[in-house]
């Protein structure tokens, strides 16, 4: 349901709940918020017929998150309790919702509270949220809303992924380049991303004499940028911050790339940062690609992880540097088998995406009709793309994320039916993945080691100017 005006979005469930002349929130009954005006918020949120109903609906779900207990938070408590070797034996999940994100984010949901799961991460890269049309405070927006509506209660963990240094424009203009993801991370702050990875792995040059040489600018800008960060954040959060040696698709890490970006990041971090703190986690490369390979019917071929480089590389991080451990990119299309070696060899988390989309496309359920919309859409707008040697299936697989921004509302128009059937799917996908990586039952150690901050984010424009045309309201 499209709301028209930000006065009729304040004014349409007065009796379920008020702002208040101050700029608070009195939710009158949750029951009905939950059932009757959270859906019609969310779509607000995402399709509001403007940029002031929008923002007010995102606005008044992290209000109503904070009042019903669905927290956004850094999970920097729990990771340093990780480095100190008071927990361990899991593997964080980090899940990219690309697209149906109110559903996929459900599913997520209803599987953690299934196995009392409170160690997951939401999150979503900046290519991704370009891509995908989700900016930080919708996608925040709609992940709250997600945990509202099934009903979860604590901290919620959602994270920008690879925030990320162009290796081009960092060379024609460095600070141009990192005025972009400063913004960018103050945009996502801004919105309640309170977990953040800088990416500056695209800087390593192997061309230069020596590891220190070659990782130089990357432990120098994540530095810098991990500076501005904390500089930047919320009074009472620290931000939990992770850093990357190699980038996913290249050579495996080794523990001499590892120690030497994080005695170089230390050293840089002390002359910008003082005694601020550093990183709590680091991504390495140890054998899988963004997406898997697509071999040339669609299929994607098995990948090899080397969990043995895992397993030190995790070990040097935590009892040298005291991080929670390695965080392992592009696994989700690994074999179902593979998955608990993560938590064996102690990874922190691993970062999951393409086999959720997957399968909301493979999905039975899915309008075969919509699916050859969709593949005509890409086949017309992404045709540069397609490079010499590709076959149509491998051309189709490697694009067809592109189509979950351009055709946003048509996903989420969706038949109720056919969501509800991706969604259970996906559900039971998310409990598998949660029971290998030994996550279920983290709830109440979340609980014990995370520090839950309630920040209030400023009243909107759009909600000062109505508040003074309804002064009944309160």
């Amino acid at each position: 349901m499209n709301i028209n005006s930000a006065y009729d979005l304040l004014n349409r469930d007065r009796a379920v709940y008020e702002i208040s002349d101050s700029g608070g929130i009195v939710i009158k009954s949750p029951q009905k918020f939950i059932a009757q005006t959270l859906d019609v918020l969310v779509w607000n949120s995402v399709f509001g017929a403007s940029d002031e109903v929008r923002v007010l609906a995102r606005w008044i779900i992290r209000r109503a998150g904070l009042e019903l207990g669905v927290v956004p938070s850094s999970i920097q408590g729990l990771y340093e309790a990780r480095g100190r070797r008071e927990a361990g034996g899991f593997t964080v999940p980090a899940i990219n919702v690309r697209g149906l994100s109110y559903d996929v984010a459900r599913a997520v949901i209803r599987a953690a509270l299934h196995l009392k799961a409170g160690a997951f991460i939401f999150e979503l890269s900046r290519a991704e949220s370009n891509m995908t049309d989700q900016k930080p405070s919708e996608y925040a927006a709609v992940m709250i809303a997600a945990a509202l509506k099934e009903g979860f209660e604590g901290p919620l963990f959602i994270q920008g992924d690879h925030y990320q240094a162009n290796a081009n424009r960092f060379a024609r203009d460095p600070e141009a380049e990192l005025q972009g993801i400063r913004d960018f991370a103050q945009e996502s702050i801004a919105a309640g991303y309170y977990n953040i990875d800088i990416d500056a792995s695209t800087l390593v040059d192997l061309s230069k004499p020596g590891v220190r040489e070659q990782q130089r600018a990357n432990f120098e800008v994540t530095a810098k940028l991990a500076t501005f960060f904390r500089s930047i954040e919320p009074k009472g959060i620290t931000i939990s911050l992770g850093g990357e040696i190699g980038e996913v698709g290249k050579q495996n890490s080794t523990i001499e790339e590892l120690s030497t970006y994080m005695d170089g990041f230390h050293a840089t971090l002390s002359k910008h940062a003082g005694k601020k703190k550093g990183l709590s986690k680091i991504s390495v490369q140890a054998g899988t690609t963004h997406g898997g390979v697509v071999l040339a019917d669609g299929a994607v071929a098995g990948v090899a992880i080397d969990f043995e480089t895992l397993r030190k590389l995790s070990e040097v991080a935590r009892d040298r540097y005291g991080l929670a451990g390695t965080v392992q990119h592009g696994a989700s299309t690994l074999p179902a088998d593979a998955f608990h070696r993560f938590a064996e060899c102690e990874t922190a988390e691993v970062h999951l995406a393409t086999e959720f989309q997957n399968l909301i496309y493979e999905n039975a359920a899915f309008p075969r009709d919509f699916k050859e919309e969709i593949y005509k859409f890409l086949r017309t707008t992404c045709a540069a793309d397609k490079k010499a040697g590709d076959t149509d299936a491998q051309f189709i697989y490697k694009t067809r994320a592109r189509a979950f921004g351009p055709l946003k509302r048509k996903f989420w128009e969706l038949p109720a039916d056919v969501r509800s059937r991706i969604g259970q799917d996906l559900e039971g996908k998310f409990v598998f993945l949660f029971e290998r990586l030994n996550v279920p039952r983290t709830a109440e150690l979340v609980k014990k080691t995370v520090t839950v901050v309630a920040e209030y984010p400023p009243v909107p424009a759009a909600l000062a100017e109505t508040l003074q045309r309804a002064p009944a309201h309160g």
